[in-house]
């Protein structure tokens, strides 16, 4: 008989995930915050010393989608908004769009269950058409952004090659709240510290409004 595979990973607080069957108790939230500064966006590809995680694009995502908003957003809104990619810091990948075509069924299936888990574990409502569309401008907003800051595309490769269509912002989103160097990427340990902080803050907000 074949020795039996091994589907799960150890997790840094010492929880198992099971990628192939996956609970919402399988990670704490430090896990998840260490594991989105650990996986970089772009393939790892940077202009600057260090690549840029999705943690730090997860938060720029979320603050883009509050500014966009008429209306004060839900904090569980704002919640679903930096969690958009929590999967991939589960499983430590953040594929590039080149090769999403050669992953296959098995590999969509495995990231659409991480996300499943992910929108149980931490209560979030189902995308609406209107709030995934909102979404979507923010995020590719954000892409648009890293390619040319981050990464070093032109802005006009930014529409020819990547395909995005969307503007490409000058201010860097992050800059004035955390008082750092514009469009640059931060180390993993302070990009885990401050998406921790703010899924804390956010789900403390989400809590003070059902209490009252």
């Amino acid at each position: 008989m074949a020795p039996e595979l091994r589907a799960w990973v150890r997790m840094p607080s010492g929880k198992r995930l099971d990628l192939l069957d996956p609970t919402p108790f399988d990670w704490d939230d430090a896990d998840l915050a260490l594991g989105l500064a650990r996986t970089y966006r772009w393939g790892g590809h940077s202009a600057w010393p260090l690549p840029l995680s999705v943690a730090q694009h997860s938060i720029a995502v979320m603050l883009l989608r509050r500014a966009a908003a008429p209306a004060p957003l839900d904090p569980i809104v704002e919640l679903r908004e930096l969690l958009h990619d929590a999967e991939e810091g589960l499983l430590g990948f953040d594929a590039v769009s080149p090769i999403k075509p050669f992953l296959g069924k098995g590999f969509a299936a495995l990231t659409r269950r991480l996300e499943q888990v992910v929108f149980l574990r931490y209560g979030l409502p189902a995308w609406t058409p209107a709030e995934h569309a909102a979404h979507k401008r923010a995020d590719r907003l954000a892409a648009a952004s890293e390619a040319v800051h981050v990464v070093g595309w032109k802005v006009d490769e930014v529409r020819s090659t990547l395909k995005i269509r969307s503007a490409v912002l000058e201010r860097d989103p992050l800059a004035a709240l955390y008082d750092c160097t514009p469009w640059e990427p931060w180390p993993p340990l302070l990009a885990a510290e401050r998406f921790l902080a703010m899924l804390e803050a956010t789900k403390r907000r989400i809590d003070g409004g059902a209490a009252a």
